[in-house]
């Protein structure tokens, strides 16, 4: 399993490391303009790879290729619930923050792919130019500005959300690194006495759900992971990560994951980032509708385990019957 690796080689970059046997899929608009996977250079530069540097990408009536089970295979094998699933003597808040950090270490990978410059034009593959707006097919997501919601470049929001991201991880209000006083909780203590996480009644209004609200649909208000050990109740928030991924395959799955043969890594990263997501409800399902198709067909795999679905942390947690 990859866990302790970056999801990609550094040294050998982006270039292709050899020929696709699968004909790759073209848009009838992109058609003329769009490389065929096998023309590729084999230069182990990205920038030297891409020709193209305008080509609009992020067009909402371009094929979903990527919801299509031949295209979305994945480069490892094994369940994501090992990685997902809180080890019996671990500390919740601690294994909970670990994930996040973990699951942004994987999707600072891939953005790093559409963020690589041309060397060709000097701009990268997500641009004010071929992305005006960070969107998913139709959907369009706006950034908060002076109090009110606004359209901005994909390149903005998603270098906003970066940033965002890294504050609260080396924020030690949201991400606490004093000792705790008492015994924090750990999830063999949880099993030993049983105490369920209460339902929640909190009506799901805000599209970007903390942990703890409207993202851990089986956590009460007065109960949520990492409470014992200092964590905040809304130490976590993963829609703006979730979001980052529907631009990734809405808007650039043909170039440069496609054309670079990179698809199976950035399907690895995603696939491990909803398991997370369910195992601990920390996304909205209709935060995830611009993606559902894919994870139907992940769940349908059994790419994202069973157990992750419906909370499988919470559903843990419940009481026998």
């Amino acid at each position: 399993m990859y866990g302790a690796n970056p999801p990609y080689d550094s040294r050998q970059g982006f270039g292709r490391g050899g020929n696709n046997k699968n004909n790759p899929p073209k848009s009838p608009a992109q058609a003329p303009q769009a490389p065929q996977a096998g023309a590729m250079s084999n230069s182990p530069s990205l920038s030297n790879s891409l020709a193209i540097d305008n080509l609009a990408t992020n067009d909402p009536d371009a094929p979903k290729y990527f919801f299509q089970e031949k295209y979305a295979p994945l480069n490892v094998r094994g369940n994501f619930l090992t990685l997902c699933a809180c080890p019996k003597n671990v500390e919740l808040g601690e294994w909970l923050a670990h994930q996040i950090v973990e699951q942004y270490r994987l999707l600072h990978g891939m953005l790093q792919v559409i963020q690589e410059v041309n060397g060709v034009t000097g701009l990268p593959i997500c641009n004010e130019n071929t992305c005006p707006t960070m969107s998913a097919g139709r959907l369009t997501y706006t950034w908060l500005v002076d109090g009110r919601a606004a359209k901005i470049s994909a390149p903005k929001f998603i270098n906003r959300v970066e940033k965002w991201i890294v504050s609260k991880i080396h924020d030690p209000v949201m991400f606490p690194t004093e000792k705790v006083n008492g015994t924090p909780e750990t999830a063999s203590m949880r099993d030993a006495s049983g105490a369920p996480a209460a339902a929640s009644s909190a009506t799901p209004t805000d599209p970007i759900s903390p942990a703890g609200t409207n993202g851990n649909a089986g956590a009460s208000t007065d109960e949520w992971i990492g409470q014992s050990s200092g964590f905040p109740q809304h130490s976590t928030r993963t829609a703006r990560m979730f979001r980052c991924y529907a631009h990734l395959y809405h808007a650039h799955w043909l170039n440069p994951f496609w054309h670079i043969n990179k698809h199976d890594i950035l399907n690895m990263c995603f696939v491990h980032f909803i398991t997370v997501a369910k195992y601990y409800q920390l996304v909205s399902d209709k935060e995830m509708e611009p993606m559902q198709p894919l994870i139907d067909l992940f769940i349908k795999q059994q790419r994202v385990p069973p157990e992750a679905l419906n909370g499988g942390h919470w559903a843990q947690q419940q009481p026998a019957n």
